[in-house]
């Protein structure tokens, strides 16, 4: 997979393979030692929201093809390209 297709994982629901957790991938990281992990945060159950776990890659499945949410244009110059969106600014679901 490129680094954009890492990526394009951001807001997917996935499963993990081993533990069968499943969540939404909500952070990538490229490592210096060549690991590509996810951030996957678990869906919420019965009110209650499992704390977040990295995972590799390679041990996730997708479930859906379409994001929770539209994932942020990191490619185009601006705010969120040049790192000057802090994390009191989060996106809102649905865009509004």
């Amino acid at each position: 997979m490129s680094v954009q297709e890492h990526i394009n994982l951001l807001g997917l629901p996935v499963k993990d393979k081993v533990t069968k957790l499943e969540g939404v991938v909500t952070s990538m990281s490229f490592d210096l030692y060549g690991c590509v992990q996810a951030l996957v945060t678990p869906t919420a159950k019965d009110g209650k929201v499992e704390q977040a776990r990295w995972m590799d890659v390679a041990r996730l499945t997708t479930k859906k093809k379409t994001p929770v949410m539209a994932c942020p244009d990191f490619n185009t110059p601006g705010t969120v390209a040049e790192g000057k969106k802090g994390p009191a600014d989060k996106p809102v679901p649905g865009g509004a």
